[in-house]
């Protein structure tokens, strides 16, 4: 018998190519802290924008910010986004 595991990550980065659909990772985003996760980033070259998830919080979203910080959820962690905005850095 086949079966998933009911397991969910406390963190989840979604990075939108160019063939991605926004409502379809926007959607699933929503899923993953439906389910359990404690922070999501859902980071958009195209629009430079990011759209930050928690549970129980509206969505924020962000525009061009040049480094996200993972606290409380990921104490120290901290993303620069230099490399994402600009592939060329």
């Amino acid at each position: 018998m086949d079966a998933f595991i009911p397991l969910c990550p406390d963190f989840v980065i979604e990075l939108r190519s160019r063939t991605d659909r926004l409502p379809a990772l926007q959607a699933k985003m929503r899923e993953y802290i439906d389910n359990g996760a404690m922070l999501g980033w859902l980071i958009d070259p195209i629009t430079r924008r990011i759209w930050v998830y928690w549970p129980n919080q509206a969505v924020e979203v962000l525009e061009e910010p040049e480094a996200l910080s993972g606290d409380p959820e990921l104490p120290g962690f901290t993303l620069h986004l230099g490399p994402i905005w600009n592939p060329e850095y």
